[in-house]
């Protein structure tokens, strides 16, 4: 990547989180103790971006430096999840090792022969939406019928089973570190490890 293509991602950025924001030019330019025009050219590429100038802006804009000038890359696009079975569930991890959300986010084949597993308590929150099939969710007393298309967050404090129903089901899921410990003890304990 050439430096003209690094600074026209960055002005891209610039430009995309100020209207995401809703802001004007001359919003941003008061926010960064910059002129509106100043801002525009920056944004334009009509004139280069000073290093004060991008501390600025990304102060006001509410993001790092680092994560404005990021250079752009292939490796962090691309994931090619392999599949990793255990008691009766396939799963595949669609995020990054270790991702600076904090999250794990994967796809979950669930047999309806699975040994039912018993339900679990851990800090945190879980969510899923069901892609494929039908799944039984236990919180606590109650049982939720949960069929695909919908999606489903709750509480991890409340006792909590997820099982396929009348078949097998696929889910897309996200969990955070504790969900993980939880249910994935095996890929946890693999992540940790490396």
């Amino acid at each position: 990547m050439t430096q003209e293509d690094a600074e026209s991602i960055v002005r891209q950025r610039i430009r995309g989180l100020r209207a995401a924001r809703g802001w004007t030019l001359d919003t941003l330019a008061a926010r960064c103790f910059l002129s509106p025009s100043t801002v525009s050219r920056i944004e334009t590429g009509r004139q280069r971006i000073a290093l004060e100038q991008l501390v600025a802006i990304a102060k006001a804009l509410g993001t790092s430096l680092d994560q404005l000038v990021e250079p752009e890359g292939d490796d962090d696009v691309v994931i090619r999840p392999e599949p990793e079975t255990m008691d009766g569930a396939t799963f595949w991890l669609l995020s990054r090792e270790r991702d600076r959300r904090g999250v794990t986010i994967g796809k979950m084949r669930i047999t309806e022969n699975r040994e039912s597993p018993s339900s679990q308590v851990h800090p945190g929150y879980e969510w899923f939406t069901v892609l494929s099939g039908a799944i039984r969710l236990t919180l606590g007393t109650r049982t939720i019928l949960v069929m695909p298309g919908q999606a489903v967050e709750f509480s991890t404090m409340t006792p909590h089973r997820i099982e396929a129903h009348q078949g097998t089901a696929e889910i897309l899921t996200i969990f955070d570190h504790d969900g993980e410990q939880a249910h994935l003890p095996g890929r946890s304990q693999t992540r940790e490890s490396s």
